[in-house]
């Protein structure tokens, strides 16, 4: 069994921040279904230009949450944080929904844009291996009944599957695909597009918060309860 630390200031903080982070997505959310349900219709894309709105955050809360189970896992190598295992175990779940909610609406919004609802090409091949990695970090956790070892090996292979992120970002720029390149930095994108968009990225990085910390109070508590009871006479 892991060692825990004292949880109490854990507890105490999302405590805090929980009745925000959930108050505060589902405004973004509703805003941001809103406002991208409102916008006038693209040139080129037509109404299907709404699918952004849903497959752009989806995207970019599949990476970052591969990125924080990478950095989770390197407390727990380096550190040996006692709640860093638990905060990487739990991301998976919902990056693992993330990535598929992005492959599928990807592919909905390809079909009318490219032809297909799939292509073999760096963005979206990269994108799909994202999914695997989730799914294999997700299995080796669950096939290594010592929680220490599982802890181990599944941290060493979150740091491996994160050099997927970097190809996934500059896989536009390195290769010729059929995925359109980078469009809020450049500015390519229209400005009516950016609000509906910028306010759905918030609201799923914090429902990502939300969920994220009551599953890491969650197994803490039920943790706890399974020691106690193993310690009863």
């Amino acid at each position: 069994m892991l060692r825990y630390a004292n949880p109490a200031k854990f507890f105490s903080l999302s405590g805090m921040a929980l009745p925000f982070t959930a108050i505060a997505a589902a405004l973004c959310l509703a805003a941001g279904l809103f406002l991208g349900l409102s916008v006038p219709p693209d040139y080129q894309q037509g109404m299907t230009v709404t699918m952004m709105f849903i497959h752009v955050p989806a995207d970019l809360m599949a990476e970052v949450a591969f990125g924080v189970i990478a950095v989770a896992s390197i407390f727990s190598l380096v550190n040996r944080h006692p709640l860093a295992d638990v905060a990487a175990r739990v991301a998976a779940p919902f990056g693992a929904l993330f990535t598929a909610l992005g492959l599928i609406t990807g592919s909905l919004w390809g079909k009318p844009m490219w032809g297909t609802y799939w292509a073999w090409d760096a963005r979206l091949t990269s994108f799909l291996l994202l999914l695997f990695l989730y799914l294999g970090y997700m299995a080796l956790w669950n096939a290594i009944e010592d929680e220490t070892r599982a802890a181990r090996a599944a941290a060493i292979l979150a740091l491996v599957g994160a050099a997927d992120l970097p190809v996934i970002y500059f896989s536009v720029e390195w290769w010729n695909t059929l995925h359109q390149g980078e469009s809020i930095i450049s500015g390519k994108i229209a400005g009516v597009y950016l609000p509906p968009l910028f306010l759905m990225m918030a609201g799923y990085a914090l429902l990502f918060a939300t969920l994220w910390m009551i599953r890491i109070r969650t197994v803490i508590v039920d943790r706890r309860i399974r020691s106690l009871m193993q310690s009863a006479p």
